[in-house]
């Protein structure tokens, strides 16, 4: 009898190596929505950086499962407005022109 075993046929927990059994049928292949939600809400204005404490009234656009809320209808224009091949520069960046190098 193999030590994984007790006499009445039930699992010994104790088990040093217990190996996992198969798995169930919607189980053995990966899920696609796994981590993926259903609707995510951004309440910070990109534009501004400033967190929205109360989301109604406020502008948004929903974009694919995204929805982003603006802080006002110029911010929501602007983002709209910008182009998609736009450069994205960190504020504060150290790094940008050269300036921490050393």
């Amino acid at each position: 009898m193999s030590p994984l075993f007790t006499g009445n046929d039930g699992l010994a927990f104790d088990a040093p190596n217990a190996i996992a059994m198969d798995c169930l049928p919607r189980d053995q292949g990966q899920s696609h929505r796994l981590h993926e939600p259903g609707l995510m809400i951004s309440s910070v204005d990109p534009m501004t950086g400033a967190e929205i404490e109360d989301l109604s009234g406020h502008p948004y656009i929903v974009d694919g499962n995204m929805v982003i809320y603006f802080e006002s209808l110029e911010t929501r224009q602007a983002f709209q407005d910008m182009p998609i091949d736009h450069p994205f520069h960190l504020v504060d960046n150290p790094y940008e022109d050269g300036e921490a190098e050393g």
